[in-house]
């Protein structure tokens, strides 16, 4: 006598429930803020791209210290500002500097300049159109020189900071 199983799968539909169980794993974990990896880059003048929006942006610091958020294309070329809208808040709590943003060329150019310091927290909000939930960025602006490239450490991507970039800017910062 011969024993048989009383539930049999048939091989598409297991193949249907690992690849929703795979599709489901990948789901929760950008749910839970992991991201997918990117490789670094340079924008397009040598500043730091977010890769938190798409499309991408790079955030770069202008000699006279004021903020310029470039959109780019998926080839990190500079691309026509849409619709966008951009805000920043930086420096210390107890005295904030508030930036809002204008188009200039193929940019945004914040109103006012960093607050001084080398090491600025900074949150930048992005609204991608009037109707999109905006996107918020938190990160401290570094702006000491790096001791192995022409950037600025928040553009930075040299390997002595504790990452593996692989690939220098295309274009940095002069001293």
């Amino acid at each position: 006598m011969k024993k048989t199983c009383a539930f049999r799968i048939s091989v598409p539909v297991a193949a249907f429930f690992l690849l929703c169980t795979l599709l489901q794993s990948a789901w929760a974990d950008e749910g839970n803020g992991h991201h997918h990896h990117h490789a670094a880059m340079a924008g397009p003048h040598g500043g730091k791209v977010l890769h938190d929006v798409h499309p991408h942006a790079e955030l770069f610091v202008t000699r006279d210290r004021k903020l310029q958020v470039t959109f780019l294309t998926g080839k990190g070329k500079a691309t026509a500002p849409g619709k966008q809208s951009i805000s920043v808040i930086c420096g210390k709590r107890t005295s904030p500097t508030r930036m809002k943003f204008a188009r200039k060329g193929n940019s945004f150019l914040s109103d006012k300049a960093l607050p001084k310091g080398l090491l600025i927290p900074t949150v930048i909000q992005i609204r991608m159109s009037p109707k999109a939930k905006s996107t918020i960025i938190r990160l401290n602006l570094n702006l000491k020189p790096c001791s192995r490239c022409d950037s600025l450490e928040y553009a930075c991507l040299c390997d002595q900071h504790g990452h593996t970039h692989g690939k220098k800017p295309a274009t940095g910062r002069k001293k």
